[in-house]
């Protein structure tokens, strides 16, 4: 696995981290003053970041977030596509994911966008 891979593992790690306080620590390895925004939400900081993911996965019980595809990256840039489903059935929504992160490898910026459904 090549840091991409990992930074798309820990990003959607993040997201499917139903414990609060298990989130916080993956958290810890995000950027303090990272920043999320995609058309449905927007969040900074590692304490708004957990809040939004709160709030995401209260509007979505019981679905999770799978990598769809390759991991894609260049220099401080990483691109992937994942899908949001139950356990064992079809997605509910797909995206794409741009990551940039800092110069210590911690997730510092996240830009997502909607392919399809979950609005």
């Amino acid at each position: 696995m090549n840091d991409f891979d990992k930074i798309a593992a820990l990003y959607l790690a993040t997201w499917n981290e139903a414990d609060e306080a298990q989130r916080r620590l993956l958290l810890n390895d995000w950027a303090e003053d990272a920043r999320y925004s995609d058309p449905l939400m927007h969040g900074e900081g590692r304490e708004g970041i957990s809040a939004m993911i709160s709030a995401a996965r209260a509007q979505f019980p019981g679905l999770g977030f799978k990598l769809h595809g390759a991991v894609d990256g260049h220099g401080c840039n990483i691109r992937f596509s994942w899908a949001l489903s139950p356990e064992n059935g079809e997605p509910v929504a797909r995206g794409t994911d741009f990551v940039r992160v800092d110069e210590q490898g911690r997730i510092a910026a996240v830009t997502g966008f909607l392919d399809t459904g979950a609005a």
